[in-house]
């Protein structure tokens, strides 16, 4: 157990050098961070968010490390082989059929490997479709070409528009708009009037579902992506916020992760595809209590003090 943690922790160093060395989308403006805005010239994943996220990267560096190796290997062989065994060096080349060791060796060899990284593999995609007690439920909804989005325990319920849908490109309105709403110009086509609120720390369980045709709710930095299918609700779920362990070590915190997480419709769902961005807002608990209680009163048709007392 305790060189199973060391290699995945050697693995993870490296996975975060090459990512640190790539550079993430990641800006901060007033102190609020912008995380998943593409930016000129970056590569790799975008800034793991979520606990989800950072084992999905983690395993792909991995299995990345893993293939290298074996990239490396193979070539290395080939060569060898070509120089070894050509015409020039073989005038008389040997006639056996077969070579019990060679063949046990690459029969075995290869399981060995789908071992290696099903050890890994599957645990974090159990982790995956298995939605631990949560502390807040939403409900996602995809529609053409909005989000819908439903709080159920509070009644809130709205609906989330890209600012600017519908205009002809970035006008001074639709500038103007995005001014107000908080972004900037280069965040058009990525902001929304109506962000999804979620407190940092919170296990957020995710229900998602489409009510014409098929969507699919995707937001990189949180290693997140569901279908929404019509007439069935499929369920996921993330904990915006820093490493448990790394918050008892006192090297993280999860106020680090407040800020706008944007992602996007990734399934083909018609002509204005293309304009169904996510936006997602981390909030500390004391900011999302305000904007509950906010929206409860704009959204819900109980009275505020009625939901927030049944909650």
């Amino acid at each position: 157990m305790k060189m199973t943690s060391l290699i995945r922790g050697f693995l993870f160093g490296i996975v975060s050098l090459m990512a640190a060395s790539m550079g993430f989308a990641q800006e901060t403006m007033e102190g609020v961070a912008r995380i998943g805005k593409p930016s000129v010239g970056a590569m790799g994943f975008q800034t793991a968010s979520t606990e989800l996220a950072r084992d999905g990267q983690w395993l792909d560096g991995m299995v990345l490390s893993i293939i290298t190796v074996i990239t490396i290997f193979v070539t290395i062989l080939l060569i060898w082989v070509m120089i070894r065994f050509n015409q020039r060096a073989n005038k008389n080349p040997a006639r056996f059929t077969h070579h019990s060791m060679v063949e046990i060796v690459w029969t075995m060899l290869p399981i060995v490997i789908l071992i290696v990284i099903g050890s890994f593999s599957l645990p974090i995609l159990f982790k995956q479709i298995e939605t631990p007690k949560s502390d807040l439920t939403v409900k996602v909804t995809g529609n053409q070409w909005y989000w819908t989005y439903e709080y159920p325990e509070s009644g809130v319920v709205f609906d989330s528009f890209m600012i600017g849908q519908g205009e002809p490109g970035l006008t001074e309105d639709v500038k103007a708009q995005l001014a107000e709403a908080g972004y900037t110009p280069d965040e058009y086509l990525l902001a929304v009037d109506n962000a999804l609120v979620v407190p940092v720390g919170a296990t957020v369980r995710v229900l998602v579902t489409g009510s014409d045709v098929n969507h699919s709710f995707a937001v990189p930095s949180f290693g997140i992506k569901m279908d929404g299918i019509v007439g069935r609700l499929n369920e996921t779920w993330f904990r915006v916020g820093a490493d448990p362990l790394d918050v008892a070590a006192g090297t993280d915190s999860d106020e680090n992760y407040i800020g706008l997480y944007f992602g996007q419709c990734s399934e083909l769902c018609g002509v204005n595809h293309a304009y169904m961005p996510i936006v997602v807002r981390a909030v500390s608990q004391e900011d999302y209590d305000k904007w509950l209680k906010g929206a409860i009163e704009q959204y819900a048709s109980a009275p505020a003090e009625t939901m927030v007392a049944s909650n």
